[in-house]
């Protein structure tokens, strides 16, 4: 039986591995400390999951939905209008199943086969994945420490900007958990004016900047809406990663061409789906301002405790993750991850898992309190003591 290219040549999300490996090792009885995959351990605010209870009983929301209702829509607008001042039409939002699953299926809208769009490296998987999976080639572009991991627009070749399509944006990015400032997103919308580029932004952690001014959007940007989108997500902010809602918001374009290829593919979020955005964006903003705080106490506490063991860490700027250089050489920052599982019970994720440049880096995702990532520092400590 023949299996496509990209399926014999797409590997195991790590994720997928370091899990299955963590069950194995906890059903054995030995306590590990999990720091990979984003999921959040604080639970969602309470008037999230009273909404969804109270529409859970009604049997019409268990049809498809197939358009957004008047109340989703209201509610992300005023949701974008209060928090970043930008105003969004019905016509420059599309309701999708998480980010993710938005950046599996955008450059189908966006690419024919052999078109090229630019990504910076590392990055998260998908961005590399999605244009594969559209047939479309990836030119990747390196994100540099000493460019605080910003897209350098000079570096990447006249001939790829005139060739390319699409440009891919992350900031706060994950894993580097790097931030951009407004002088960074003007260059961005020159470069795609300049180059005719369709942008595409994920602003999934614009909740989780620790440090500075808080997080914004690229769309309140002069002239983002001409050039691009972007993807913002619930998952992180509100504690929804189990229910997949995110949103794809901006140029009208774009949006249109999404949303007519999608409905090829879905019927829509569920009714409880919109319940749980609807109470999400509209109701008390508590919880949110309570996660980056406790993130942030987190990223401190980590890194300190890490410090104290003679591992000197730099500290995060944003996001739920935290991105250090490796603390020991010789060794793939593979290996070290699964020694590390296997030897002190941490589990974290190896940098070349996202790429050209990763390798070296270890990524931690703060999904632990304080003292359990503490206790993670004293593992790590006498895992490299040997």
């Amino acid at each position: 039986m023949y299996i496509s290219k990209l399926a014999s040549g797409s590997g195991a999300n790590i994720l997928q591995i370091l899990e299955a490996r963590r069950a194995e090792l906890a059903a054995q009885g030995k306590d590990i400390i999990n720091l990979s995959a984003g999921t959040p351990d604080r639970p969602p605010a309470g008037h999230i999951t009273r909404a969804i209870r109270e529409a859970a009983p009604d049997p019409e929301n268990y049809k498809y939905t197939l358009i957004e209702p008047p109340a989703l829509i209201d509610a992300v607008h005023g949701w974008y209008t209060t928090r970043y001042g930008v105003e969004i039409s019905p016509e420059e939002m599309l309701s999708i199943y998480g980010s993710q699953e938005g950046f599996a299926h955008i450059f189908h809208a966006l690419c024919d086969p052999g078109d090229l769009v630019i990504v910076g490296t590392p990055g998260y998987p998908v961005f590399f994945f999605g244009p594969l999976m559209a047939g479309a080639q990836v030119y990747r572009t390196p994100l540099l420490p000493e460019n605080g991991f910003l897209i350098d627009f000079d570096a990447i070749p006249p001939e790829i900007a005139r060739k390319a399509r699409v440009i891919l944006a992350s900031y706060p990015s994950n894993p580097l958990g790097a931030v951009a400032g407004r002088d960074f997103y003007e260059k961005l919308i020159a470069f795609a004016k300049r180059y005719d580029l369709a942008v595409i932004h994920d602003n999934a952690y614009s909740e989780f900047v620790h440090d500075g001014d808080v997080g914004g959007s690229f769309l309140a940007i002069p002239g983002a809406k001409d050039v691009g989108v972007e993807f913002n997500s619930l998952s992180k902010s509100y504690n929804l990663t189990g229910l997949r809602i995110s949103f794809a918001l901006g140029n009208k374009q774009i949006i249109g061409a999404f949303r007519k290829l999608r409905t090829n593919i879905d019927y829509g979020l569920s009714a409880l789906d919109h319940a749980a955005a609807i109470a999400a964006l509209t109701g008390p903003q508590d919880t949110v301002a309570q996660n980056r705080a406790a993130y942030r106490e987190r990223r401190n506490a980590f890194c300190a405790a890490l410090s104290q063991i003679g591992w000197n860490v730099p500290m995060t700027p944003a996001t739920m993750f935290t991105w250090f250089p490796m603390p020991v050489r010789g060794i793939s920052s593979e290996r070290f991850c699964m020694d590390l599982l296997e030897k002190a019970g941490v589990i974290c994720v190896p940098g070349s898992s996202f790429g050209d440049g990763g390798e070296g880096w270890l990524r931690f995702a703060l999904i632990q309190p304080p003292a359990r990532l503490e206790e993670a520092a004293r593992r790590i400590g006498e895992y490299l003591k040997g």
